[in-house]
């Protein structure tokens, strides 16, 4: 399940196949700052972790896997849960983007998600958001305008349940063109984010994975 949020709540809650088809979040944009962008910085290796109720989320990945994909002879399916990033970096909607700037270098991250004092997810912000107001020469900032997250990021944004095939999660990202989706738990509780990295890792180290759907 999927859902798109921004500053105004929740705007959707359901299937792969109804968000496609009936919220075209404006987010597929090729985003160019003052100068180009680098290359994305290494992605940390992916936690071991298990989630404090994975019996309940493995039991929600068991039945999912037998309603959608019966065939026992695809392989492994993948979901939010396993592969995302818990410790995520978040960024406050009313913050100076030089200080965004900086929290996005630190933890070496192209993007986070951004959210209200409550902790309500409202948007995503990355680097090249970021890149259209201020400039960045030799590791050291320069020609910063005078903005707030909150006039740069993406919004509204879609999020993942912590159960969501990553098969899915990836045509999300293609569709919508985002660097990452962060994942919201029954409560709409940020709880993770999976990135392009993530699921580029599940590949390359964890095959055989099934690729379609």
């Amino acid at each position: 399940m999927f859902s798109v949020t921004g500053l105004n709540g929740e705007l959707f809650r359901g299937n792969l196949e109804t968000l496609l088809s009936t919220h075209r979040v404006d987010q597929a944009r090729h985003l160019r700052g003052l100068e180009e962008e680098g290359e994305d910085a290494e992605a940390p290796p992916l936690p071991a972790v298990v989630p404090r109720d994975a019996d309940r989320y493995h039991a929600a990945a068991a039945a999912y896997a037998r309603v959608v994909h019966p065939a026992p002879d695809r392989g492994p399916i993948y979901h939010a849960y396993q592969v995302m990033h818990r410790d995520v970096l978040t960024v406050a909607a009313d913050a100076r983007v030089d200080a965004a700037w900086q929290a996005l270098v630190t933890r070496g991250v192209g993007q986070a998600p951004v959210v209200t004092r409550e902790g309500r997810l409202v948007g995503l912000v990355a680097r090249a958001h970021l890149l259209h107001v201020l400039n960045e020469e030799g590791g050291r900032l320069r020609d910063v305008l005078a903005r707030r997250v909150a006039d740069v990021m993406a919004t509204p944004v879609v999020a993942a349940d912590p159960v969501s095939d990553v098969r899915r999660i990836a045509r999300v990202l293609l569709e919508y063109g985002l660097p990452a989706v962060p994942v919201l738990d029954d409560a709409g509780l940020l709880v993770g984010i999976v990135s392009r990295g993530d699921i580029l890792r599940v590949v390359v180290t964890d095959p055989p994975l099934t690729l379609w759907a």
